[in-house]
């Protein structure tokens, strides 16, 4: 049986690392990788990466374990598309930008011809120039709330959204890379939650959740069908950084204010949204979300802590940061459901009462 099982193991790490490379039907060249911008009707902002791949040769399958192996070997073997030229076209908008040495691209596009304010997601156009061959197409989702919406949600994913286990790492990993995602589990009632926090008391507001994780941008599509699979509302998933392994540095870099810096960003890009933070308590949650109250005291209303331990040591720092911020507006709440999360959502006015009964339901 132990044999078994790492030989479902390997499989499934197999195909999850052969995923991204299936795009290019195995011809190679350039390809583009663009991930879920967002914004607001001033200004949006989208990221991606170009690559360059190689071909697969004719006798390869479409299918199967040799297939994944070969395309895992193009995934290792290929490199970020450096000094390529990359221009986006969103509505009447447009840029062109260049991306780095790694074959990253950041784009800032500012929108002096407005999009249509009734629509949330619009459709950018993405064209990478190419020398050597013909021009690589490809379109992103960008998502820009509508101008009554009233509040941000910004959420954490590991051990927040779904289980990963961030205190065991081998597990982690092997949640991260090996399980499928429709494996991946979700907490009970998250998904309720956030879509009642999405739509609001009304029901019509299409709040803008922006979702951050320590993962990698490799994990990016699995992440995807998660979110799908478990009709939680999609949003940018915004990945902190690239872990940058390999043979000489084999474990992820530490980036701990890669989150902390990325929501200062979104506070400033939605300068006139109040937010909410959802986070939790293994790791760093709670103290980056205490210094950013403290420095944005009228712009954070509420922290959700997911509790995924009882530690006595723990619960004695998260209730001395409770105290240190008690002086704001901000509350945080360290619960251990979604239902104990969206009953205060509902007491504080962000989610209906058909929304903390749907979540209630869902968590029993």
């Amino acid at each position: 049986m132990p044999s078994r099982r790492l030989h479902f193991a390997l499989k499934g790490l197999l195909r999850i690392f052969a995923r991204p490379m299936k795009s290019d039907s195995g011809r190679g060249g350039p390809v583009v990788h663009p991930y879920r911008g967002y914004g607001t009707h001033r200004e949006v902002f989208l990221m991606g990466r170009v690559f360059r791949q190689v071909g697969l040769a004719r006798v390869i399958p479409r299918r199967g374990a040799l297939r994944d192996a070969a395309d895992v070997t193009r995934r290792l073997a290929r490199r970020g598309f450096a000094d390529a030229e990359v221009r986006i076209r969103l509505g009447d908008n447009s840029a062109t930008v260049t991306t780095d040495h790694d074959g990253y691209f950041d784009v800032r596009l500012p929108l002096d011809i407005p999009l249509d304010e009734h629509v949330s997601w619009h459709r950018a156009e993405l064209e990478v120039i190419t020398a050597d061959r013909d021009n690589v197409l490809s379109r992103a989702d960008v998502y820009i709330p509508p101008p009554h919406t009233d509040l941000m949600v910004i959420s954490d994913i590991d051990d927040t959204v779904m289980y990963t286990g961030v205190a065991d790492k081998l597990r982690m990993l092997y949640r991260l890379f090996v399980e499928k995602a429709h494996r991946r589990t979700a907490f009970p009632g998250v998904a309720e939650l956030y879509q009642a926090l999405h739509a609001g008391t009304a029901g019509d507001l299409r709040r803008p959740i922006l979702y951050v994780s320590r993962g990698p941008w490799s994990i990016y599509e699995v992440l995807e069908a998660f979110f799908q699979l478990n009709h939680i509302p999609v949003g940018p998933i915004l990945f902190l950084r690239e872990w940058g392994i390999s043979w000489r540095h084999p474990w992820p870099r530490r980036a701990e204010d890669h989150k902390y810096a990325l929501i200062t960003q979104m506070l400033t890009l939605f300068d006139t949204l109040p937010c909410v933070l959802i986070g939790d308590s293994g790791q760093h949650d709670p103290e980056i979300y205490t210094r950013i109250v403290k420095e944005n005291p009228d712009r954070v209303k509420t922290i959700y802590i997911r509790r995924v331990d009882r530690k006595p040591d723990r619960e004695a720092a998260i209730a001395r940061l409770r105290k240190e911020i008690e002086h704001t507006d901000c509350e945080l709440l360290l619960s251990d459901d979604s239902a104990a999360m969206a009953a205060h959502a509902r007491d504080r006015g962000y989610i209906s009462e058909t929304g903390l009964e749907a979540v209630r339901q869902a968590s029993r």
